[in-house]
Formats: C-alpha cells, sequence, structure tokens
C-alpha cells in the first residue's frame, strides 16, 4: 500500500490486517513505517495485527530502480509464504 496519504493507507492497512493473508505490506520509509505503526492502534488495532506487518515493505538490498525494488518485495513476499520468517 502506497497512497501518500495516512487517510487511505491506514484505512486500507487496517482491514488488510484484520484478514488472513499471509502477507500484508507497505512501502515508505523507516520513518514513514514508524509513523504508521504509531497510528494503527487509534483505528483499533492490537500489537499482534500490527507486528503481522511488513514494513518498509521488502528485504533491505539498497534498491533504486523499480525493477530492483520489485525483486525486493517478492523476494520478501516469497520468503513469508515459505515460512522463513527472517533473512536479515
Amino acid at each position: 500500500a502506497l497512497a501518500h496519504d495516512p487517510r487511505v493507507d491506514d484505512m486500507a492497512l487496517m482491514e488488510a490486517l484484520k484478514t488472513d493473508a499471509f502477507y500484508v505490506g507497505a512501502m515508505g520509509s523507516e520513518r514513514t513505517s514508524a509513523a504508521r505503526r504509531d497510528r494503527l492502534p487509534e483505528l483499533g488495532l492490537t500489537k499482534d495485527e500490527i507486528d503481522i506487518l511488513h514494513a518498509p515493505i521488502g528485504f533491505e538490498i539498497h534498491s533504486k530502480t523499480p525493477a530492483e525494488i520489485a525483486v525486493s518485495i517478492m523476494a520478501e513476499v516469497t520468503a513469508v509464504r515459505n515460512g522463513i520468517a527472517d533473512l536479515s
């Protein structure tokens, strides 16, 4: 998710984090992601629900181009899908 508007992003994440989706992620910087995590409890999300969120999305590979960003995201999605919790 990334609409550059917390009112849109937070509402979408609120709904997604209450589902049984195996992966929920949001683009943004570390600072943006931290601020988002601070706001989500105000929408009634629990710590466990917020902990499901992958944000910033993707593995940290210092990607710059859209293709590199896509590869980092899909690598993380694949790892989560295959039960690999953390590759850092």
